[in-house]
This record gives structure tokens, C-alpha cells and sequence, in this order.
């Protein structure tokens, strides 16, 4: 199958809430300016991908309010409003910008309830498929910040809820405020630091979101480990990190993001590569 023939479809489905998804995705941030701030180098490129993306059978993208911030959410609008019947739109909430290079958790309810309200307006909805907490303010309790979250969700604001970055122990302590569909935490085939909490969403049906799905970097040098493989199977390194990823537990929903419609083409091309038991284990045990 040629890289233009493969679609998203191919890398298979999974029920997030009550919505069915197709298990590779699109993920917004580096559609922004350099570092997630500011607006892209070209605008209508990101235009171009985030369309391409769909026409590719793409259904989950994932955006949040700090990206840009509020960048990806008006980006996502002017290339897909009005959106697609089943095209599921993830939002986050909870970290502030003040800088290019800050990342600030906030969890003030009246903040993430401003936020909501923002991701709304930017996105052209009325509710958002998947609201995900960005990251947990230390400085608020949990169970105020998620209570928020559960107030919109009642109002009809937020359809389901998830979270990013979070522990074992978190996620348990969030369950006894929300119901949790989804964990967005960094995961991939160079760091898999967060495998406890992947294998807690298997056990518990929620999905798990890997952010940073890629990181070939030093593995997909000349030489490598998935550069020897990549070569083997006639891939790129890239779309080997993806398929272990795919191969790796069904409730895995990867993200990739890009900038470049030719590298978001090559990204979703990994849906139409199956890994054997045999090259699936080298990379699990060689990385």
C-alpha cells in the first residue's frame, strides 16, 4: 500500500466515552509558532494539514486553549468549521501562558471555567467532545479543580473528561469526582517512564493519549535501531515508532504532530504498517 492510499482508518478504532474514534490522530501544537507561542511561520500550510488530515479519515485532533495560546483553536475553525459528523475536536485547560517559555498549572475553578468558555467561542462549538485537564494546579485541590470541570460537563458544555500528566494515585483520586475517559501523558518508544499508568487505563477502559508520540531523534540515526529496521521494511523510522505505539495496547490513540501536509501524510502512512510479534519485540528490547 503506497503512503497516499493508507488513511487512518487503518490503524483501527477505540470508544472514547460513547465516541468512536479512529486510533491515530492529529495533535495541533506544532501548528503554532516556534515553542507553542505566537501564530505559524504559514498560516495557510497549517490550513492545508489540518484539512489533509481529515481527508486522510483523521477523526480526533487534539488542541489546547495554551497553544498559541488560542491559536490552534482558531486555526482548527477556519479550516473545518462547519465540522464533519463524527470528527471528535480534544480541548485542554489549566495551564497559563505569561511567557513564550512558561507553562504555569492553573486550577482555579473560575479560571478553567474562563478557559472553557474561550475554547468554546475559539472553536466555533457548543460543546467540546473531550475536555482534558492540562495539568493539576499543587495549589488547588483536585477535587475543586475537577468539580468545575463536572459543573460544565453538567451544564452541557463538556461532553467527557480526561487528564494530562498525572500519576496512578491521581487518576484514583480523580475518579472519586469525575468519570475519567482519557490520560494524555508522555509516552513513546524512548521513554515509556509512564507505563504504570498506561497499564492502570487498560485495566479500567480509559484511553491513553501519548504526547510526544515520536521522539525517533538519536533512534532513528543512521544505524539505529530503527533506522536498521525502518531500511528493512522499506518505513521510516518515524512511522516505526507509531506502529509500536499502535501495536502496544489498543487504548493507545497517538497524536502525531506536524506542520508539513508531506510529513503528516508520511505520519499517517504508519496506520498501514503492521509490526510482527518478532520486529515488534527488537524495538521494545533494543530502545
Amino acid at each position: 500500500m503506497s503512503q497516499n492510499q493508507v488513511t487512518a482508518e487503518a490503524s483501527g478504532t477505540y470508544t472514547l466515552g460513547d465516541l468512536q474514534v479512529n486510533r491515530l490522530g492529529f495533535g495541533t501544537l506544532q501548528l503554532s509558532g516556534p515553542g507553542a507561542w505566537g501564530h505559524p511561520a504559514d498560516p495557510k500550510e497549517a490550513v492545508r494539514v489540518l484539512r489533509r488530515a481529515v481527508e486522510l479519515g483523521v477523526n480526533f485532533i487534539d488542541t489546547a486553549d495554551a497553544y498559541g495560546p488560542l491559536v490552534t483553536d482558531v486555526l482548527i475553525k477556519e479550516a473545518l468549521h462547519p465540522y464533519a459528523d463524527g470528527l471528535i475536536i480534544a480541548a485542554k485547560v489549566g495551564v497559563a501562558r505569561p511567557t513564550p517559555q512558561d507553562w504555569v498549572p492553573v486550577g482555579r475553578p473560575a479560571y478553567l471555567r474562563q478557559q472553557v468558555e474561550l475554547n468554546l467561542r475559539h472553536l466555533g462549538v457548543e460543546r467540546i467532545d473531550l475536555l482534558q485537564l492540562h495539568r493539576i494546579d499543587p495549589q488547588v485541590p483536585l477535587a475543586e479543580q475537577l468539580g468545575e470541570l463536572v459543573r460544565l460537563q453538567q451544564e452541557g458544555k463538556i461532553r467527557h473528561i480526561g487528564l494530562s500528566e498525572v500519576s496512578v494515585e491521581q487518576l484514583e483520586e480523580a475518579g472519586k469526582t469525575a468519570s475519567i475517559v482519557s490520560v494524555q501523558n508522555l509516552y513513546n518508544l524512548a521513554n515509556r517512564d509512564a507505563e504504570a499508568v498506561l497499564d492502570y487505563t487498560i485495566a479500567n477502559q480509559i484511553a491513553f493519549i501519548p504526547w510526544f508520540p515520536l521522539a525517533t531523534g538519536e533512534l532513528g540515526k543512521a544505524g539505529g535501531p530503527l533506522d536498521d529496521l525502518a531500511q528493512r521494511l522499506g518505513s521510516q523510522p518515524a512511522q516505526l515508532a507509531l506502529a509500536w505505539l499502535l501495536k502496544r495496547a489498543a487504548n493507545i490513540l497517538p497524536i502525531p504532530g506536524t506542520s508539513s501536509v508531506n510529513h503528516l501524510e508520511q505520519n499517517i502512512a504508519a496506520a498501514g504498517l503492521e509490526l510482527s510479534d518478532e520486529d515488534f519485540d527488537t524495538l521494545t528490547h533494543t530502545v
